[in-house]
C-alpha cells in the first residue's frame, strides 16, 4: 500500500537566510539570536518570538519542559526535520513512501511592509527546499511558498518553483491586504495552479494579531486557558472562513479544475460545512452579491481536499458524506502539538475501513493530487 504523510514539516537551519539570501538583503536574513535572556527570533529586524523556540517544533521533548527554558531552538529540531538522509531513514522506520512538506518558520508573520524582502525571504526559503527534497528520492513532496501580497513576483517565484519540481502552493488561511484568497486578485496564481493540476494547500499559520487569530477575545480573558484551547480551535478557527470564502467568492466557477486542500485541521468539519453552507445558500442565495452555478456543498466534493488528524475517528465518515478521494491524512512531524506515533494512530483509526479506502486515504489521494509515481 502506498503511504503519503501529507502534512509534514522542516524545521528551518538557524542559518539558512544567512547562507541563502542574497547579498543586498543579508543584513536583514531571519536569524536567531541569543543574549543574556536566551534565543530571539529575528525576522526583518524585529523580534517575532522572544523566547520559547524549541517549541516551533518538540515533538521530540516533554512539552511542560520546552518553555521552561531549558531547550533552545535546536533541542526542537530532530535530525529529519533538517536533513534528508535523515528524514528518509525516519520515513523507511514509520513504513511512509513519502511526506508532503511546508515550513515552519516561514508560516510565522513577517512584520515589514518591504514586500522586496518579503520575496527574498522565500526565494531563499524555496532554493534550500529544493535542495532538501532533491536528494529524496521523489519522496520529500516540496510546497513552494510566496509573497501573497505581491502577486507578480509571486507568480514568478511560482514559475520557478513549479520547474524546479514543487507540486503545490502555500495558501495562507487570511486575509492579505483586504482581499480574501478566494478573490480575483489572485487569479493569476490560481490560473498556474490550474493549468499545473497541482493544489493550492491552505495551511494553518501562526498570527498574534488581526483576523487570522481565532476567537481572540476568548484568548485575552483571564485566567488563560492554556494551549489546548488555542491549538484545538485555531486550525477550524482559520480553515472554515478561509475554505467557505472561496466557495462563495467563486473561485471554482472560475477554476473549475482547480484543487484547494486544508492542511492542519483535520476533516471531520469537512461535511458539516456542506451541509451549513447547503441549506444557508438554498434560503438566502438570491441575496447573494455572486451567485454561484452549484450549491457550496458541490464545490466542496468537487474541489476540495481534507488532512485528516491521525486519531480522528470521523475518516470513515467524512470519506462516505464528503467523497472517497477527498480526504488524506498527515502527521503535523515534528510541530509541539503532533505525535511520533501518528503513523501508528492512522493505521488504527482506518482499520475497519475497506480495503479501498484505506488505500485512499493513506495515499492513494495524494498521489493523484499531488502527481505523485507510485
Amino acid at each position: 500500500m502506498f503511504v503519503v504523510d501529507c502534512d509534514s514539516h522542516v524545521m528551518e537551519p538557524a542559518d539558512l537566510w544567512q547562507r541563502y539570501l542574497e547579498t543586498r538583503y543579508q543584513d536583514r536574513a531571519i536569524r536567531i539570536e541569543n543574549d543574556h535572556n536566551g534565543e530571539r527570533l529575528i525576522i526583518a529586524e524585529q523580534v517575532v518570538l522572544p523566547g520559547g523556540l524549541a517549541g516551533l517544533g518538540g515533538a521530540n521533548l516533554r512539552r511542560r519542559d520546552i518553555f521552561a527554558g531549558r531547550f533552545r531552538y535546536a533541542d526542537g529540531c530532530p535530525p529529519a526535520s533538517y536533513d534528508t538522509h535523515a528524514r528518509l531513514t525516519m520515513l523507511d522506520e514509520w513504513s511512509v513512501d513519502a511526506c508532503v512538506v511546508f515550513p515552519t518558520i516561514g508560516i510565522l508573520p513577517i512584520p515589514t511592509d518591504d514586500l522586496d524582502l518579503i520575496n527574498a525571504y522565500f526565494r531563499a526559503y524555496n532554493t534550500w527546499q529544493h535542495e532538501f527534497s532533491q536528494d529524496g528520492c521523489g519522496r520529500i513532496v516540496p510546497i513552494a511558498v510566496v509573497n501573497w501580497r505581491d502577486v507578480e513576483n509571486a507568480a514568478l517565484e511560482l514559475t520557478r518553483c513549479l520547474k524546479l519540481g514543487f507540486k503545490g502552493i502555500f495558501v495562507p488561511p487570511e486575509v492579505v491586504d483586504g482581499e480574501r484568497p478566494g478573490s480575483p486578485h489572485f487569479d493569476r496564481l490560481w490560473a498556474q495552479l490550474a493549468e499545473a493540476d497541482l493544489p493550492g494547500c491552505l495551511h494553518v499559520i501562526v498570527r498574534f494579531s488581526g483576523a487570522a487569530v481565532p476567537f481572540s477575545g476568548w484568548h485575552g480573558a483571564q485566567p488563560r486557558l492554556g494551549p489546548t484551547f488555542g491549538f484545538g480551535l485555531g486550525a477550524p478557527g482559520q480553515m472554515i472562513p478561509a475554505l467557505s470564502s472561496i466557495i462563495l467568492d467563486g473561485l471554482f466557477d472560475r477554476f473549475p479544475q482547480l484543487k484547494v486542500v486544508s492542511v492542519e485541521a483535520g476533516c471531520g468539519w469537512a461535511a458539516y460545512l456542506m451541509d451549513r453552507l447547503n441549506e444557508k445558500d438554498e434560503l438566502l442565495n438570491e441575496l447573494s452579491p455572486k451567485p454561484l452555478a452549484l450549491t457550496p456543498g458541490e464545490y466542496v466534493q468537487r474541489n476540495c481536499y481534507f488532512v485528516a488528524e491521525p486519531q480522528e475517528r470521523t475518516i470513515g465518515a467524512m470519506m462516505n458524506l464528503v467523497g472517497n478521494d477527498n480526504i488524506l491524512w498527515g502527521s503535523d512531524y515534528p510541530h509541539i502539538d503532533s505525535s511520533l506515533n501518528a503513523p501508528e494512530q492512522i493505521r488504527e483509526s482506518v482499520a475497519t475501513l475497506d480495503r479501498r479506502q484505506k488505500q485512499a486515504i493513506m495515499g492513494g489521494n495524494a498521489a493523484q493530487l499531488f502527481q505523485l509515481a507510485v
